[in-house]
């Protein structure tokens, strides 16, 4: 299936999948509805904080923590629906295990890209740091070191990362799947995949986010359209605009990486650069000194948000991951241990490793 890079065409149309879930004719009980209501209504609460607040652009490092705090919650807040439906893992079908036990792997996978592309930008703070020490020095040699790591920062920084590109191929995957099967005769089947779609529109929107942050680049940002049926629906479309019209601006702008601290170092080494390349005949001293400082200031800062970053990150991995292992231990229990579930397992272990 092609996938048109265009923000405003989708990469798939699948109209109203609830078609399928509900229909027509078929209600459910009321506690039922009620339970659904209450996770949409989270749900939409989750997606309004992901707006952009005055002065802080989606792309800041605040705002992605922020994020994967959301997604934490929303991932977090299915589980305890599932639990309140007492719904045996018995009665899933097999097709929702499959998928979801896929889905858990691409999204391990996911995170892991994400791992690693947080701990190469925080290798980068070496050459800030190299920088620092050696502007300490008005001396030739001095200088030309720290033009030297300057010139290092900036080939780091904007590298690829292959790991972030395959991230693209796998959150296809995933938009591929979202399309739902028939629920046949299971009123709580059909609120547990109403749920759980609901939740992997917001974490596959999420994760095109961060992976458009991190390849510094729009032409890959995904328009997801969201049933009307979904409570969540108007809240997920309002945010969706306003993020990835934010992101369309400031790649259009001609900005080198996107996330905002990561720019704001940029910004300052283009400075440094260009006077270090005046060697000891430098003549405009304050600013060197007013520009050493602000390295030191937002480097600190891009060590501090990368940080908070990659705990976000490790803990959406746990989260996914003893989702799955928790699911598997049901299997397990309920002697249900088919070639399927053994797969997986083994997935997993390579996943982790």
């Amino acid at each position: 299936m092609s996938r048109p890079q265009n923000l405003r065409k989708p990469f798939i149309s699948f109209g109203n999948p609830f078609r399928m879930i509900s229909p027509k004719g078929l209600s459910l009980p009321p506690k039922l509805v009620a339970l659904l209501d209450s996770f949409e209504e989270t749900l939409t609460e989750k997606l309004k904080t992901l707006k952009p607040r005055d002065g802080d652009g989606v792309l800041s490092l605040s705002w992605m923590t922020s994020a994967l705090e959301a997604l934490c919650a929303i991932h977090t807040e299915v589980k305890s629906l599932i639990a309140a439906l007492e719904l045996p893992v018995s009665d899933w079908d097999g097709k929702w295990i499959d998928v979801y036990l896929d889905n858990s792997v691409k999204l391990l996978d996911v995170c892991i890209a994400f791992s690693s592309e947080v701990s190469r930008l925080n290798q980068g703070n070496l050459f800030l740091q190299c920088v620092l020490h050696n502007l300490d020095s008005t001396s030739a040699v001095q200088f030309t070191k720290a033009q030297s790591s300057l010139d290092g920062w900036r080939q780091h920084v904007s590298s690829k990362n292959l790991r972030i590109e395959k991230c693209f191929t796998i959150l296809g995957q995933l938009i591929d799947t979202l399309d739902l099967p028939r629920i046949k005769n299971s009123s709580k089947g059909r609120v547990l995949m109403r749920a759980m779609y609901g939740v992997r529109m917001v974490t596959v929107f999420i994760c095109n986010v961060f992976a458009v942050a991190f390849s510094s680049s729009s032409q890959k940002l995904v328009d997801l359209p969201a049933p009307e049926a979904c409570l969540w629906a108007e809240a997920f479309t309002e945010v969706q605009v306003l993020v990835n019209g934010d992101i369309q601006k400031i790649h259009s702008s001609g900005k080198v990486t996107g996330v905002k601290e990561l720019e704001a170092v940029d910004t300052i080494v283009k400075r440094l650069h260009t006077l270090v390349q005046q060697g000891e005949d430098i003549v405009e001293v304050e600013a060197l000194r007013s520009s050493i400082k602000d390295l030191g200031k937002s480097s600190g800062e891009l060590t501090q948000g990368l940080d908070f970053l990659a705990r976000g990150i490790d803990g959406f991995f746990q989260i996914v991951l003893t989702g799955r292992d928790a699911l598997l231990g049901k299997l397990r229990v309920g002697n249900d241990v088919s070639n399927t579930m053994q797969q997986h397992n083994h997935v997993k272990r390579q996943v982790v490793r």
